[in-house]
């Protein structure tokens, strides 16, 4: 359904996931057409817990040929599997840059999705208390800074979270922005999303990487193939070395023979540890 002039749109119906409910429902973060979340609740609740699944693509729109968006659909097959193990979902959307996002609409409208959480969990029976961040590349990144939200300026973007993760787990995630820059990662990627180099912009790297604000308080776990060439592994190891120096918890996980997009496959070993974390930490 559209909206009238001055109105914000309806979100659109989200689909029905394996392992849910059947009654999936959307709530808009703004006026643009990924400014939505979605709740996803299982068929068979284990807890009252939140998986909230943070989708990546180098905070790009989609494929540069079309062939493919980049979007919270990304996370379909391991938000059912999360379902079919009792977990209820939360997948969080967001402008990506070229469509109305970048500095700082993208990481406005991440803090806004998480934070819509707090209001939406009551009535379904959960507990936004208990929340653990999942965040696959770009999503990775922004799941991480999420939980360094409290540590941000007054005024920087995100600033002043309601919500504040249980834990964090980034799947092959950006998590060094001034290393990915320098190693051009997603080919420039970086400073499309900040509007520039760390020596132009130095302040949006400093409230926007994960690394530059650890400590972030709640305990993370990095995952990532040894086969990834798009998020090398050493994104992992230099968020790791710079939060455990500023006495976090973090562990690193380096999965043999898996790549890049094997976080998204429900088979994988990637995901296989990204689930067991999920579980463990919400008591499933």
């Amino acid at each position: 359904m559209s909206g009238t002039a001055g109105t914000t749109p309806a979100a659109p119906v989200p689909p029905v996931l394996p392992g849910g409910d059947g009654a999936p429902s959307a709530h808009r973060c703004g006026a643009a057409p990924r400014q939505v979340a979605e709740l996803h609740l299982p068929a068979r609740r284990r807890t009252d817990g939140v998986a909230v699944l943070v989708h990546g693509g180098f905070w790009r729109p989609g494929a540069a040929d079309g062939s493919l968006a980049y979007d919270r659909r990304l996370e379909d097959h391991v938000a059912a599997d999360l379902l079919a193990a009792g977990v209820p979902v939360w997948l969080v959307d967001y402008r990506a840059v070229g469509d109305g996002g970048g500095w700082p609409a993208t990481l406005e409208d991440a803090a806004t999705a998480l934070d819509l959480l707090v209001d939406v969990a009551p009535a379904a029976g959960l507990d936004a208390g208990r929340a653990v961040v999942v965040g696959h590349s770009a999503g990775g990144h922004l799941a991480a800074w999420a939980a360094s939200r409290h540590r941000l300026p007054a005024g920087a973007p995100g600033a002043g979270p309601r919500l504040r993760p249980l834990a964090v787990v980034s799947q092959a995630g950006v998590l060094d922005l001034a290393a990915a820059h320098a190693d051009d990662l997603g080919r420039g990627a970086v400073a499309a999303l900040l509007g520039g180099a760390p020596g132009d912009v130095p302040e949006r790297y400093a409230t926007s990487s994960p690394a530059a604000l650890a400590p972030c308080g709640v305990p993370v776990l990095c995952l990532t193939g040894d086969l990834d060439d798009v998020v090398p592994p050493d994104q992992a190891d230099r968020y790791a070395a710079a939060a455990r120096a500023a006495g976090d918890d973090v562990r690193v996980e380096l999965v043999p023979g898996e790549d890049h997009q094997a976080h998204l496959d429900p088979r994988s070993r990637c995901w296989a540890l990204a689930r067991a974390e999920v579980l463990a930490r919400l008591g499933v």
